[in-house]
């Protein structure tokens, strides 16, 4: 089921905080939450909120990993982050906010070889850092979990769900990256794979790089070919809901319908947003993204009760 460019869910405004009253689902409505907040009233501050401490979580013959945690209720939400991308993001720290005002647990974290966790990011593989989201799920979270993926995120919260189905209750992807970087590569033209291979570096230009461009270790790319999923039915069974937006120049819209396809479950939403785009960081992005949270939460507590 695909909703094609829908419209901004109500008035969200940068540097605000939800209110403790904010607890809408869909039923509910966010644009009438809003209406009742006294004009000026402060909703989400995340530029203004108050720094807290890097946690960080050992693992034996593993490098340490570093994260930041709220306690709060069941299902707690776990954000994975996209290629390189550090847990300080937009979308990241609009999460925590929002499940700060609900009362639910959240963890945000840096893969290994990323942000402020040790390891070396020319050693890294997707099957590693496959091993940090499980190590988050088993040392760090405590229940059921919704995993929101950004990008790569994306592709690595489906091998969790499928790692961990007794934990892992509902998926949100955000322009998820299912098989991308393999896809990608698979997609140039003969000539180049083959420079790439002979140099075992693929310089591949993104506009979301300072320099314009990602340097990627032809290893890690034959790496992450043992981590497809989309040759065959993926054996998740719990609530999905993939955004994507249909400006999207690195990953694809049509690979959430690919992926919505694969997948064995029945309940699986795919939205997409017309003028969106591979980031989905913009106010009715963020909108959507918190908004899609609080149906999860509100499904999932009404199956328990």
């Amino acid at each position: 089921m695909a909703g094609v460019g829908m419209a901004a869910l109500g008035a969200w405004v940068p540097c605000r905080r939800w209110s403790k009253a904010a607890v809408f689902g869909f039923h509910r409505g966010l644009t009438a939450l809003l209406a009742r907040k006294p004009e000026g009233t402060p909703l989400w501050l995340p530029a203004c909120r108050q720094k807290t401490s890097v946690s960080f979580l050992s693992r034996p013959d593993l490098p340490n990993l570093a994260y930041k945690k709220l306690k709060g209720k069941s299902p707690g939400v776990i954000f994975i982050p996209g290629y390189i991308s550090n847990m300080n993001g937009t979308k990241a720290l609009a999460i925590e906010e929002f499940c700060k005002s609900l009362g639910h647990a959240y963890i945000r974290f840096d893969y290994s070889g990323v942000g402020n966790s040790d390891g070396n990011l020319q050693e890294c593989t997707v099957g590693r850092w496959r091993k940090d989201v499980l190590s988050v799920i088993d040392d760090l979270a405590e229940g059921p979990q919704i995993l929101v993926g950004s990008s790569l995120g994306g592709w690595l919260m489906f091998h969790a769900a499928v790692a961990r189905p007794q934990k892992v209750v509902a998926l949100i992807g955000i322009a998820a990256a299912v098989d991308g970087l393999v896809t990608q590569f698979s997609q140039l033209p003969v000539e180049v794979k083959k420079e790439v291979e002979m140099k075992g570096v693929w310089a591949m230009p993104s506009r979301y790089s300072e320099d314009g461009i990602y340097h990627i270790q032809y290893s890690f790319i034959k790496e992450a070919e043992h981590h497809c999923l989309l040759h065959s039915p993926i054996p998740v069974n719990c609530p999905i809901r993939l955004l994507h937006g249909m400006k999207d120049d690195i990953v694809p819209w049509h690979t959430s319908i690919q992926v919505a396809d694969r997948v064995v479950g029945t309940d699986v939403d795919v939205i997409l947003r017309k003028h969106s785009d591979h980031r989905m960081k913009e106010k009715a992005d963020i909108q959507l993204l918190v908004y899609t949270i609080d149906d999860l939460i509100d499904k999932l507590s009404t199956v328990v009760n």
